[in-house]
């Protein structure tokens, strides 16, 4: 999916995975927002613009180069001046709201404040130790177990950060990780406060990652047809059909399902549950479930489509002589498959 386009502008629900993120600042109240821009840009800045539309200032912040978290902070310190602020990364979702946690934030004399979640697999992300209520030990990717709460991707801090990362070494990845500039704060003598996230929280670092976030937001579907529904389609759950878009006769959708604008669902397709459709998508026949299908894609098979990712502007076809149980694709954009 990343060799042809930014990870970030990925969709969730039929809205860019950046924006969760963005969305949640916004409505924070925070207008003066900072974007690192990696050397992979395409489409961040056509989405966000100047930020007018959305009633906030953004300033764009080059990192050519993959050199850490902790590295990203350090080269917006102009941008951040003295102000306390938030760090949120661009692939994370987080159900707990920023808001409210900024105002907590704000109302403590803690230097940085981390968000943490649960997870199976700690050697993964940054983890915490806890004794008796207080973070005594940050770890990156440890070897070890030490904990199995990790750094969730949004991080309060005050300027007093700076000094600490000023002072760090690159890593074995050679960058400046954003978990050894905490325990740096931490070692020197600065207040590190957590939130455990009570809702849910994604990293979407893997195929099957994205997919399970679809699945997490989708539970939150609201019903909403702007679209048109022939009479003679089966409609169970939550569903919505986006302006322009079509679902024919005699097929189904199994909510949650989201549909984009200017699609057409028909001869018989199955859609749902837990799927995405985006717009000016053509499904014809086929089953698709728990899935993330793109924009200007074309599905035309008799085939059963599960746990997939279809990219952008593919086209998936079938002889309509050969059945299968079940087919599974992470299919980039602009591809063609012939089953």
């Amino acid at each position: 999916m990343t060799y042809t386009g930014n990870k970030h502008m990925l969709p969730i629900a039929n809205k860019p995975m950046l924006m969760y993120g963005f969305d949640q600042i916004r409505v924070a109240g925070i207008k003066e927002i900072g974007v690192i821009l990696g050397p992979l840009q395409e489409g961040i800045v056509e989405a966000l613009g100047d930020g007018s539309k959305y009633d906030v200032k953004i300033t764009y912040i080059d990192q050519p180069d993959p050199k850490g978290i902790a590295h990203a902070v350090l080269i917006s310190r102009g941008f951040l001046g003295d102000s306390p602020f938030v760090v949120h990364l661009g692939d994370n979702l987080l159900k707990d709201s920023v808001p409210e946690l900024g105002q907590e934030f704000l109302k403590s004399d803690s230097d940085a404040t981390v968000v943490l979640t649960k997870v199976k697999d700690p050697s993964r992300f940054g983890v915490v130790q806890i004794e008796n209520g207080r973070i005594v030990k940050l770890v990156e990717k440890p070897k070890e177990y030490i904990s199995d709460l990790a750094l969730a991707g949004v991080y309060f801090f005050r300027p007093s950060i700076f000094a600490a990362i000023e002072k760090l070494k690159p890593s074995w990845r050679n960058e400046l990780e954003i978990t050894d500039a905490i325990q740096k704060l931490l070692d020197m003598g600065g207040k590190i406060g957590y939130h455990e996230v009570s809702g849910w929280w994604k990293d979407t670092g893997r195929p099957e990652d994205i997919l399970e976030a679809n699945q997490l937001v989708l539970r939150d579907l609201k019903l909403l047809v702007e679209g048109k529904i022939e009479k003679g389609v089966s409609v169970s759950g939550n569903v919505e059909v986006g302006e322009g878009s079509i679902v024919h006769t005699d097929t189904a959708l199994r909510g949650p399902v989201i549909v984009g604008e200017n699609s057409e669902i028909g001869d018989g397709a199955r859609v749902g549950p837990y799927t995405s459709i985006g717009s000016r998508v053509k499904i014809l026949g086929a089953e698709i479930e728990n899935s993330i299908v793109l924009d200007g894609t074309v599905v035309n098979c008799r085939e059963r489509i599960t746990d997939s990712i279809i990219g952008k502007n593919s086209r998936i076809v079938s002889d309509p002589a050969h059945q299968s149980a079940g087919r599974k694709f992470v299919v980039g954009e602009s591809t063609f498959v012939s089953l």
